[in-house]
């Protein structure tokens, strides 16, 4: 685990308040050098003569991929309601302290004209949805990013900052490139990195790399050890592995090697649309977790496979004592979902996300039967995980 030595004179209280100044480095002089959300909560920490302990859960879900079938289905009088299409999941979602999420799909808005597959374009009401079911990041680097262009991509990240949500993997400049995406909560420093494999040969625009993130593993490495300086976790997202395959490939399993060998404490991945396993990975004592893809979570994709998903969840935890600060990654848990639908073809009506073991109160026969198999599935690689039908 990571340790920081400190003087032993200092009595436990002054070493918290310490910390928390070291954990929140930033002041008014250099805000540019990082973007942070503080929402520190002393009073989720517990103090006693010798150790001070702190935690947060941090909850991740998949593929937000916006078809105009799906759009369609949400078109009201006045724009577009996505946020009834999370209600059912809503309570269990929110209920993480970080919450993170895959915008597939670019919220170019109206302006520039909406659009499906295979060049995608979504309303900005899809962020005002995650930001209703209290997300608070997402990652934009994906193989859709530049789907429709600069245009698209700023007025996404303009609107994001608006309604308060961060991104991560897509950028506005070189600057907002280099400003790197950290959150405080509960006392803890975590920050975000995010990549993808490509834009489907989309070439990007000569002199704009920081559109978006591709998957290099020497940047992502030094990435790593630059975040690492100045957080307590690193989070990194991954858009990898091949489409509809339930198994990871041995790309995303070096991948995720060589990144769990360098430091970063999670990975999230997607870009399958179908859920994969999840792992756990040891660096310096401390655990790592991988989930190699958390499948679809809001989508218009057919097939059973495509509409089940989950939210993956992991809690955080730092302990100060007297000599040392250790970290580790502990209690992961995943939820899966259900997309459920009345499909007309060209338009998607009354989409929900929902428990997966409720779906058979619509359309899904032998949901109980699905959800003991996919299980069975996600503990593939490692048994060291609970899958639950409900987050508490």
């Amino acid at each position: 685990m990571r340790k920081i030595a400190v003087l032993s004179g200092i009595s436990i209280i002054s070493l918290f308040v310490l910390i928390m100044a070291m954990i929140n480095p930033v002041n008014e002089t250099d805000r540019s050098s990082v973007k942070v959300s503080s929402h520190q909560e002393i009073a989720h920490s517990v103090v006693d003569e010798r150790t001070v302990n702190t935690s947060l859960t941090l909850n991740a879900v998949g593929d937000i991929l916006i078809h105009d079938r799906v759009y369609d289905g949400a078109h009201t009088d006045d724009g577009f309601d996505f946020k009834s299409m999370l209600e059912p999941i809503k309570p269990y979602l929110e209920g993480g302290d970080l919450i993170f999420a895959n915008q597939e799909t670019i919220l170019g808005g109206e302006e520039i004209g909406l659009s499906g597959y295979p060049t995608f374009n979504s309303p900005f009401e899809v962020g005002d949805a995650l930001k209703y079911a209290g997300v608070d990041i997402v990652s934009i680097a994906n193989n859709h990013t530049l789907d429709r262009g600069e245009e698209a991509v700023m007025n996404a990240t303009n609107y994001l900052n608006d309604i308060g949500i961060d991104y991560v993997g897509g950028y506005q400049s070189d600057q907002d490139q280099q400003t790197k995406r950290v959150i405080n909560k509960n006392g803890i420093s975590v920050g975000f990195l995010a990549y993808t494999y490509g834009t489907n040969g989309i070439p990007i625009p000569d002199g704009k790399d920081y559109l978006v993130n591709l998957i290099d593993e020497q940047r992502i490495i030094e990435d790593i050890h630059n975040m690492q300086e100045e957080t307590d976790f690193v989070i990194v997202s991954m858009h990898f592995g091949q489409e509809y395959q339930p198994l990871p490939n041995d790309e995303q399993i070096h991948l995720t090697e060589l990144l769990t060998s360098e430091g970063a404490d999670v990975i999230l991945g997607h870009h399958p649309h179908v859920l994969q396993p999840i792992d756990w990975f040891s660096f310096n004592d401390q655990n790592q977790f991988v989930i190699y893809s958390l499948g679809n979570f809001l989508s218009g994709q057919r097939g059973l496979e495509r509409k089940i998903g989950a939210i993956s969840q992991v809690e955080l935890t730092k302990e100060i004592t007297k000599e040392t600060i250790s970290y580790d990654v502990v209690n992961a848990k995943v939820m899966p979902t259900y997309n459920y639908y009345e499909d007309h073809e060209d338009v998607l009506i009354d989409l929900q996300v929902m428990p997966l073991i409720e779906a058979d109160e619509f359309d899904l026969d032998e949901a109980e039967k699905l959800f003991d198999d996919t299980v069975d599935h996600i503990k593939s690689f490692s048994s060291d995980v609970k899958i639950v039908p409900y987050f508490d």
